[in-house]
């Protein structure tokens, strides 16, 4: 495994067409989106679908004040013994502006997640910017994890072992999987028994204001130019924030620092990515601050492929299950 290439970056790079065009989205004159319906098609959920489904899935009300959500897919097969399904929470994919739980490339997702790991899986819809900035929806996320504590659901009250919880996001929701570790970590005395084991960081979306090598060498990325990733964050950071705030760039004094709290509860963090991401400098370099701040971290980086790769390819998908597994494993052997 390569942490990243050296690739010089391109000496003619050319800006990124009309962001809003390539997003599919309108900033209208209230400061709220418009976006295009079918570009993220949505899948319904599967409460009890023809008994040959190997995983269930159905939704639940958070907040209804919010229309905060989540959807939970259980596998169909129960374990042959007494033991419960270990829980990980999830925070799906979409630059903060984008998807829900139930669109279809998150629902698949999970639900192949849920069967190979054989886990229950609760994929949290949370606020989306620019109409809720951040930190709406680390607030939706924090909100999840505590509903999860104190909620008589039954497909967790009866499945679940809250005692081996895994906080997890991809790209944008691992951002947010991040800082929302981060601000429950603080009060991580106050979740027993309920214990979380590990955080899993699944090509996590950050950023700074001046652009690192892989963002210079993958300028015209087709997949996630840093001309997108600027907008996205425009939309999402609150007004008036640069590119350094803490929600976007964690290795800063501040977001560093906030890093030590990760380190005083000693969950185990994995940061996963590939080298044909433009966030992949990003992500390395997270990977060594926390390692400098004594987190227990881990980093499985992969070569070639792009963002978002295993939504796209299901051997990709399948692979990344297994480096999955193996962290879990190891996570849960640790006494916390």
């Amino acid at each position: 495994m390569s942490d990243q290439t050296k690739a010089a970056p391109s000496s003619n790079p050319t800006v990124v067409d009309d962001p809003y065009k390539r997003l599919e989205i309108t900033l209208n004159p209230n400061g709220s989106l418009t976006r295009n319906p079918n570009r993220f098609p949505n899948t319904s959920a599967t409460p009890d679908p023809d008994p040959t489904a190997p995983v269930l899935s159905k939704d639940v009300t958070i907040n209804q004040t919010t229309h905060t959500w989540a959807r939970l897919f259980l596998p169909r097969q129960k374990p042959l013994d007494t033991k419960k399904f270990p829980l990980i929470v999830y925070y799906h994919a979409g630059g903060f502006i984008h998807c829900t739980a139930a669109s279809t490339i998150f629902h698949v997702f999970c639900s192949n997640m849920a069967l190979e790991l054989q886990a229950i899986v609760v994929s949290v819809d949370y606020r989306l910017a620019p109409e809720h900035r951040l930190p709406a929806a680390y607030d939706d996320a924090i909100e999840a994890l505590l509903w999860i504590k104190t909620t008589q659901e039954e497909w967790l009250a009866q499945y679940a072992n809250f005692t081996t919880c895994f906080v997890m996001g991809s790209s944008s929701g691992g951002n947010i999987a991040y800082h929302a570790g981060i601000r429950v970590a603080e009060e991580a005395d106050g979740l027993r028994p309920w214990k979380i084991r590990g955080i899993i960081l699944h090509q996590p979306f950050f950023g700074g204001s001046v652009k690192v090598e892989s963002e210079l060498r993958l300028v015209n990325d087709p997949v996630l130019p840093p001309g997108v990733g600027d907008l996205m964050w425009e939309l999402a950071l609150p007004i008036g924030a640069d590119r350094d705030h803490e929600y976007c760039n964690p290795t800063t004094t501040k977001g560093s620092n906030l890093m030590e709290k990760l380190a005083a509860v000693g969950w185990k963090v994995l940061v996963t990515g590939c080298d044909g991401d433009p966030l992949i400098d990003r992500q390395v370099e997270l990977v060594k601050s926390m390692e400098e701040k004594g987190v227990k971290v881990v980093s499985h980086f992969r070569m070639g492929d792009h963002h978002g790769v295993d939504f796209m390819q299901p051997d990709k998908a399948n692979a990344l299950f297994l480096v999955l597994k193996d962290f879990i494993a190891s996570a849960t052997s640790v006494t916390l």
